[in-house]
């Protein structure tokens, strides 16, 4: 299982398959976990009844606030070092403005660096490549259908996923 560097979640890359029939869905979660040697837990069925698709959605709900705080540290600091880069390579220009007062200058390039990692740590915490995965299931729900959810642990591993339920007649939608 792999994290990534930022994320801190063990499955970043999500497969959702809509499928009209439930049988067929139901076979095609079977299959593909039995091709792809994935775990049960890493495959699940959303019936268009299902009274919490949340929790099959996205089940590591301690994951994302380990991605909170790990994308806003490591963000964050990774956004003042290179606040601090640019003044180390403002000064070695000779730039009036840092060399005059390079204290000053130092910190507010710091604190600018580090304001927006911050910024980007916010960004990564809300998920946008998401967003059409849990709408194409909700869609789903809401018009009868089923979905077949693949929680996959890599991004070679989620196309495998994602090629296989498309050739099981699945309209296929992943994160990045």
């Amino acid at each position: 299982m792999s994290e990534t560097l930022i994320t801190d979640e063990l499955s970043n890359s999500k497969v959702a398959a809509v499928f009209a029939d439930a049988g067929r869905a139901h076979d095609a979660a079977r299959d593909v976990a039995a091709a792809l040697s994935l775990d049960a837990a890493q495959v699940k069925v959303i019936s268009p009844v299902e009274p919490n698709p949340g929790r099959k959605l996205e089940p590591e709900s301690g994951g994302i606030w380990r991605t909170i705080v790990t994308a806003h540290i490591k963000l964050g600091i990774l956004g003042a070092v290179a606040g601090l880069v640019a003044f180390a390579v403002m000064h070695g220009m000779g730039i009036r403005y840092i060399t005059s007062s390079p204290v000053a200058a130092g910190l507010v390039l710091l604190f600018f660096g580090a304001v927006g990692g911050l910024f980007l740590g916010g960004l990564v915490s809300l998920r946008p490549d998401h967003d059409p995965y849990v709408l194409a299931a909700r869609d789903a729900m809401d018009s009868g259908r089923t979905t077949v959810v693949v929680h996959a642990f890599t991004a070679a591993q989620a196309d495998e996923a994602a090629e296989y339920l498309r050739g099981q007649g699945g309209e296929v939608t992943s994160t990045l």
